[in-house]
């Protein structure tokens, strides 16, 4: 009836759902992959929906421009969660979150905002396998995966788990496949090997290198990660992240950077001429060293052609 009051749910704060608006927000700089972030780093910029906001979308420019003084530009929902205990426990509310990948260039943040750029393999070292992973962690990971697998009851379960710990590491001369990195990042928290785990009640184990965040923060930051790895190779969504003009060096840097793996440097040269993704500006760059280097500007006319199409990037197996 209009104008009733509303009942107080008996079990109280435990039928309270909440939902935030996240935002993952990623620049490229000097050929390493950036997020916008708050809390020390330990959050991705979010708020909540409120009745205020006209869309979410709109709710989430609001927050992320409220708290790091960036306007939002180019911007995808990416998905939503609403998995309960992933976020504090299994007696914290119901929260959902609604998340969003924006694409920008870094810029300085001002005066008066909480909010900084940080590295984004800080938080996932594994991923970035541009120079192979460092033996120390490479070998962390397999013995603590293999551990985890061994620790299930049953031999065929023992053979599942570690079946998927190869599959999603690369692990038995497995094929590294750069876009898994959310079932990467399940994996390692079902396996209680990262500290969001043992926060939402994991038993206590050793856990591995990487900076945990907030809430469900990095397994959103996960989800973001690998939407990009995908978009870039039938999207050409890099040259929202690149300046007006840059050379083909600094443009096959940023997708190294964003993919986590080497590309085919005359490959990749190769098919950004054939499919006229590119034009010289007939500038020459002024502070590269040895040969000049030609300055190129991104063909605007692409995404609408590409939208189709499709561009499969020469990343490096070796």
């Amino acid at each position: 009836m209009a104008g009733a009051p509303r009942k107080e749910s008996r079990t109280g704060a435990a039928n309270t759902i909440t939902a935030d608006l996240v935002a993952v927000l990623v620049a490229v700089t000097d050929g390493e992959p950036k997020i916008m972030t708050i809390a020390n780093a330990a959050a991705l910029p979010s708020g909540p929906f409120e009745f205020t906001h006209r869309s979410l979308q709109m709710g989430l420019r609001a927050w992320v421009e409220a708290q790091t003084g960036h306007p939002l530009g180019y911007v995808e929902q990416l998905y939503t969660f609403a998995d309960r205990g992933r976020a504090g426990g299994a007696k914290s509310p119901h929260s959902i979150s609604i998340s969003y990948l924006g694409l920008t260039r870094e810029d300085k943040v001002g005066q008066g905002f909480e909010a900084h750029w940080s590295g984004w393999y800080e938080y996932f070292p594994w991923e970035d396998q541009r120079a192979g992973l460092p033996a120390s962690l490479a070998k962390t990971l397999a013995s603590r995966l293999r551990a985890w697998a061994k620790s299930a009851d049953t031999t065929s379960l023992q053979r599942e788990r570690w079946q998927r710990a190869a599959i999603t590491f690369g692990f038995d001369d497995r094929e590294w496949n750069e876009e898994l990195v959310l079932q990467r990042y399940e994996l390692l928290y079902e396996a209680g090997l990262i500290p969001e785990a043992l926060r939402d009640g994991a038993p206590a184990t050793t856990v591995i290198p990487g900076k945990p965040m907030t809430g469900d923060h990095r397994r959103i930051l996960a989800t973001g990660i690998a939407r990009l790895r995908a978009k870039i190779k039938y999207r050409p969504v890099v040259f929202e992240l690149m300046p007006a003009e840059f050379t083909l060096l600094q443009l096959q840097r940023s997708v190294e950077a964003l993919a986590g793996r080497l590309v085919h440097k005359q490959n990749f040269r190769r098919l950004i001429e054939q499919q006229q993704l590119v034009e010289e500006t007939g500038a020459i760059a002024a502070d590269t060293v040895g040969r000049p280097a030609k300055l190129f500007r991104f063909r605007h006319g692409v995404l609408a052609e590409r939208a189709v199409a499709g561009t499969k990037l020469p990343l490096s197996r070796t």
